[in-house]
């Protein structure tokens, strides 16, 4: 089964969970003069919460599948010319989250509205202000755009690794 497999059959397998849910729920107890709706309902209500559990257990192995293989699977994606490699789920936490915090640091790289002028001393002398940056303008630029289109970048490539990757079982 390939990664995206296991994806999609989660999310159907939690929908099953929530119809079981659902079912439990609404003929788990009934009024004694109320006809059940099912022959034997006590038993259909145990065979649901039975059926509820396996397929919790199939939603766990799954995930640890999925995990494991994030976890065990190196995946080259090239940044700004440069070819990194890691495992898909540092992939996915540089996608969730850590590319674009790293770009707001250097999106805090600025001049903080100082103006450059000239400023008249108590002595009368006039002293030119120059704003002293640093950090390399060009350089904030250059490094907020490839964190800014990191995570399109790493979209694209996971969306074919997804659908080519086989689960790692246990």
């Amino acid at each position: 089964m390939k990664i995206i497999e296991g994806l999609k059959k989660i999310k159907d397998l939690q929908r099953k969970v929530s119809d079981l849910q659902t079912k439990i729920g609404n003929h788990s107890a009934h009024l004694n003069y109320e006809t059940p709706v099912y022959d034997n309902q006590k038993d259909q209500v145990t065979e649901w919460l039975q059926a509820h559990r396996d397929v919790l257990k199939e939603i766990l192995r799954l995930r640890l599948a999925i995990q494991r293989t994030n976890l065990l699977t190196e995946v080259t994606i090239e940044l700004g010319g440069i070819p990194v490699k890691k495992c898909i789920a540092a992939w996915i936490h540089r996608r969730r989250d850590i590319a674009t915090t790293e770009a707001r640091a250097y999106q805090m790289l600025t001049d903080r509205n100082l103006k450059e002028g000239q400023l008249k001393e108590s002595t009368g002398e006039i002293r030119d202000i120059k704003i002293v940056r640093c950090y390399d303008p060009e350089h904030r630029d250059t490094v907020i755009e490839l964190l800014t289109s990191e995570p399109t970048t790493i979209d694209s490539r996971l969306e074919v690794i997804n659908a080519i990757t086989d689960l790692i079982e246990e």
